[in-house]
């Protein structure tokens, strides 16, 4: 063969591998935003429950101390993630601003009572646990009821029960659909490759010899996709809590490590095995069977 030929076999093998790279990299970019929004859908979803609040009132004449007593003891309860106590003063303050206008100053005399407002923990934010809540708690004589908007409740956890299932399903075809590419596009690199494959065998190159070298490759290619994806991830998170201050509060680098980390880990195994699966395929097939 020829210098030339040998210069331009180079460039095409080349382009090859910068074209695989390339390809599994937009693939495991779209697998891990995917991976992102799951993990933003899981973090909203804690936020939004755990952000769900439950009006404890107190009865008139309870003095200070014993409301705060009243919300260490609700604090201890399992059911319960934090509260905030409401004192009348700035019940008064909260409804004026509210209104618009001094109701206080209008009857004389603030008719409001001292409050909790109370917050669930994500696993009981939901009415039946809430309603066991309600029931053990009424029985303390400082509380004269609890009120909370049953209806928004039920309305939440309906929703991201359907949106989970749908992100969920989403996910799922999704991540068939990313094997499958990169599947092909290995499929197609190494079949550029299957001449050389056979001559090796043909001159005595044993099989693992042969898939080695061009396991090897598919592993490196994997994890350079991987890198550039990853690469990519965090300069869309960046880009998005810019345009979405918000995000913030559903941010959590140890998940996002998490999906980094599967990032990685989907693109070296599913690069390893479609290599592996290939480079076989031509090294059990005829000469005739390379020029179909």
């Amino acid at each position: 063969m020829s210098e030339y030929e040998l210069s331009t076999q180079k460039r095409k093998t080349k382009s090859v591998y910068v074209s695989t790279v390339i390809s599994i990299a937009l693939v495991l970019l779209v697998t891990g935003m995917l991976g992102l929004l799951l993990v933003h859908a899981k973090n909203l979803s804690k936020y939004v429950k755990e952000n769900i609040v439950l009006n404890v009132i107190v009865n008139d004449g309870t003095s200070e101390g014993d409301v705060l007593s009243l919300q260490k003891d609700l604090e201890k309860d399992p059911y319960v993630l934090r509260s905030v106590y409401i004192s009348k003063e700035i019940a008064a303050k909260n409804l004026k601003e509210d209104l618009g206008e001094d109701f206080v100053q209008y009857l004389g005399h603030n008719p409001l009572l001292p409050s909790l407002d109370v917050y669930m923990k994500e696993n009981y934010a939901n009415t039946d646990s809430i309603k066991t809540f309600i029931e053990k708690i009424s029985k303390n004589n400082r509380i004269k009821e609890v009120v909370y908007q049953e209806s928004l409740i039920d309305m939440v956890n309906k929703n991201v029960r359907i949106i989970g299932i749908i992100v969920l399903a989403f996910a799922v075809i999704l991540l068939i659909i990313a094997v499958a590419l990169i599947n092909n596009t290995i499929r197609l690199a190494i079949y550029s490759q299957r001449f050389l494959i056979k001559s090796m065998q043909l001159i005595g190159a044993t099989k693992n010899f042969i898939r080695k070298p061009f396991i090897t490759y598919g592993i490196i290619h994997g994890l350079l996709g991987s890198l550039i994806a990853i690469l990519l991830l965090i300069l869309t998170l960046k880009f998005a809590q810019q345009q979405i201050p918000e995000l913030v509060f559903l941010r959590n680098w140890f998940e996002f490590a998490v999906i980094f980390l599967g990032v990685i880990f989907i693109g070296i195994l599913i690069s390893g095995l479609s290599t592996y699966f290939a480079v076989t395929k031509y090294l059990k097939a005829q000469s005739n069977d390379l020029y179909r």
